[in-house]
């Protein structure tokens, strides 16, 4: 029996707003899980493995796209193009997007010699501009901006000559969602790549930090090859997965191509163990959505964790349940005491898909964590504080 089953769902519509009438859907119980730029021929398959969500259509959108999302009742954010604007009235667009990247270099053409290079970013401002025209264009509807990897990584070279830090707070001031992508194990040139999956909520935290504790981000994920020799295994896409929902992620895109070493644009689909983890995982985020897009408890339950290998949290409240969604963040074991005033003198902490309990004593209860590893705790209450 799913979670969303067990629970007595309390929240209604009014807990998750969007000021767009033509947006992203304000159910609780809808968290956004997003693939990136796919053939809308896939969407089916997508579906079956939890996906609620396209994000990008290859030189499109075209009326074809569309009536094959629409007919697939799966919704998509794209490029507000003519053929975009033409289907204001269809709900099956709820967003709209920037280009991808615009942080990072961009290609350029020698209009003398047809020389292919790369030249600086786009300048932030260009893109507030842009955001300005889009919603004065259609004002129903968010835009998404995704940024790279220069977010995180500050080794990044791509950024592309004259680009700074500082021109993030500009960047996120062009789109109503501000999304980056950061793929440590396949996309970090290091000679640990996994030692690196904190860049995520490292990402996420910044964009807290030029945003506003009210912006509302989102993260890519990665799940394939991409073009490397590194790939990310099941277990460290969970891994990031809850990192960016500790971090404050209110959406997920997931990048599932490969171009090396030989070109798939569904690479996803055709890997059996991946497709079933990340399956399982949207399901488990899907039954979880009403609690995990409820308000963040500040100040309820604390984590005491060693410093060199942290035990990050956010506590949730649903009824007069506590949710602590805990996730190790580095490659290391360790563990964690929780404790806080949602923590009951005595009683048991269920631990959420793992089949056990932790007894709690005194106020708090502690647990083990492997590398990265995650666990969700349910305590019940008798009465709420």
């Amino acid at each position: 029996m799913v979670l969303a089953t067990m629970l007595a769902i309390s929240l209604n519509s009014t807990g998750r707003q969007y000021p767009f009438s033509h947006g992203l859907p304000s159910l609780p119980s809808y968290f956004p899980i997003a693939v990136w730029l796919q053939d809308p021929s896939n969407a089916s398959r997508y579906k079956a493995a939890g996906f609620n969500l396209y994000i990008g259509l290859w030189q499109g959108p075209t009326d074809a796209q569309l009536a094959r999302l629409k007919a697939e009742k799966m919704p998509v954010i794209c490029e507000q193009n003519a053929v975009g604007l033409s289907h204001r009235d269809d709900r099956t667009i709820v967003a709209w997007m920037h280009g991808d990247e615009p942080d990072n270099a961009q290609a350029v053409k020698d209009p003398v010699t047809g020389k292919e290079g790369y030249g600086p970013c786009v300048p932030p401002t260009k893109i507030v501009d842009e955001y300005r025209a889009m919603r004065a264009k259609d004002p129903t509807r968010p835009i998404i901006l995704n940024l790279g990897q220069g977010v995180a990584n500050d080794e990044w070279i791509g950024r592309g000559s004259g680009a700074r830090l500082q021109d993030y707070k500009t960047y996120v001031k062009g789109a109503d969602i501000v999304s980056f992508d950061v793929y440590p194990v396949a996309g970090l040139p290091k000679p640990r790549p996994e030692d690196y999956l904190w860049y995520v909520p490292k990402g996420l935290d910044r964009l807290a930090s030029w945003m506003g504790p009210a912006g509302t981000r989102w993260n890519c994920i990665e799940c394939t090859r991409i073009d490397g020799d590194h790939k990310a295994t099941p277990a460290q896409v969970r891994s990031e997965v809850w990192m960016s929902i500790v971090h404050g992620s209110k959406g997920l895109i997931y990048f599932v191509h490969q171009f090396k070493p030989t070109f798939d644009e569904h690479a996803l689909l055709d890997d059996p163990e991946m497709l079933a983890s990340v399956t399982a995982l949207n399901r488990q985020i899907e039954d979880l959505a009403p609690i995990i897009n409820s308000p963040t408890l500040a100040g309820v339950v604390a984590a005491a964790s060693p410093t060199d290998r942290p035990v990050d949290i956010v506590a949730k409240r649903h009824g007069n349940d506590i949710f602590v969604f805990a996730v190790g963040m580095r490659n290391a074991e360790s563990n964690a005491t929780f404790s806080g005033l949602g923590i009951p003198a005595t009683g048991t902490a269920q631990v959420i898909g793992e089949d056990r309990t932790i007894s709690i004593g005194d106020g708090r209860f502690s647990d083990r964590f492997s590398p990265y590893e995650p666990h969700i705790y349910r305590i019940r209450r008798t009465s709420q504080k």
